[in-house]
């Protein structure tokens, strides 16, 4: 596309998952953050638990130097605790709402202008349970971040039976559940994730119509499925034309091309729509960075 992407939307990259030593919320947090904020490519970065106050405080700082926008990733914080809200044990899935409840309040804290969560696990036979249980966590989410402002929280989608194995998961499903929130919290969205949808074992379309209304962020990634033998096999986020992945320059191209004819890429209110790339094993995350800054510039030349 001749017009610059920039007009459509805001780049961005999610620092603890190009950085894979800040996961658990400490490590060189500020110097990682430097190098992304010094990087004009990028307009957004999306962080995550960092559990010194001071840190916090001068990441918001240096984001705000860099005349960029932020969103607060708390997938980690139920992932890595091995918390579930859509849990049926009435007390874990309390606990699950409660750590993201803190997630919320540190995205406040920071300034964010968003942030973001997934659901959990689930029994087949006792699936429509553990949605009643999403939705009650969901609303509590939606209301916990109403009272403090008007930053927009939104479920991701991944997969439900590769490697996070969560209720939402499906389009359709992923559809009835934004629907009923939706009604309720004018707050709530949905991000969807190209590294996803092949993992859902569904097309770009598929898995974008039926959900479309409901999108409020996006992330660019790749994912490898082949088979679980495959060097980075599942949910890992692998560079763009990683072996036997999924993603590359024609498939980044085709989803931005999708979410740019349902309106979600525009130029009146610019979307964050970020990259989600991990280095694999002892790749340096600058070069793995660099690799999707090429591979989106080319992208946008066929979109």
């Amino acid at each position: 596309m001749e017009q610059s992407m920039r007009r459509f939307m805001k780049v961005g990259i999610i620092l603890h998952v190009s950085y894979p030593q800040l996961g658990g919320g400490e490590g060189p947090i500020l110097e990682c953050l430097e190098k992304i904020c010094g990087d004009d490519y990028f307009e957004a970065v999306e962080v995550a638990r960092m559990k010194d106050r001071e840190v916090r405080k001068k990441a918001a700082e240096m984001i705000a130097m860099a005349h960029m926008v932020s969103a607060y990733g708390g997938q980690s914080r139920t992932l890595s605790a091995g918390l579930n809200i859509n849990d049926l044990d009435e007390t874990r899935r309390a606990m699950a709402v409660d750590t993201l409840k803190e997630g919320i309040d540190e995205a406040y804290e920071m300034g964010c202008a968003g942030f973001s969560f997934l659901s959990g696990r689930y029994e087949e036979d006792r699936k429509e349970e553990a949605f009643e249980q999403l939705l009650k966590s969901t609303r509590e989410l939606c209301s916990h971040a109403e009272k403090k402002g008007k930053m927009p929280v939104c479920c991701e989608v991944f997969d439900y039976d590769i490697d996070k194995k969560a209720l939402i998961g499906p389009a359709v499903l992923a559809a009835r559940y934004a629907g009923e929130i939706r009604r309720e919290y004018g707050n709530f969205g949905l991000l969807v994730d190209l590294s996803h949808i092949p993992m859902i074992h569904e097309t770009i379309e598929e898995s974008i119509i039926p959900v479309k209304d409901y999108i409020i962020h996006a992330h660019m990634g790749n994912t490898v499925i082949k088979s679980p033998a495959c060097e980075a096999y599942g949910d890992n986020h692998p560079r763009f034309g990683f072996p036997n992945s999924e993603n590359d320059v024609e498939e980044l191209a085709h989803y931005l091309r999708t979410l740019k004819e349902i309106g979600f890429l525009n130029e009146k209110d610019r979307p964050v729509v970020s990259f989600e790339v991990k280095p694999w094993k002892d790749e340096p995350p600058q070069v793995v960075i660099a690799n999707a800054k090429r591979t989106l510039n080319r992208a946008w030349e066929l979109v």
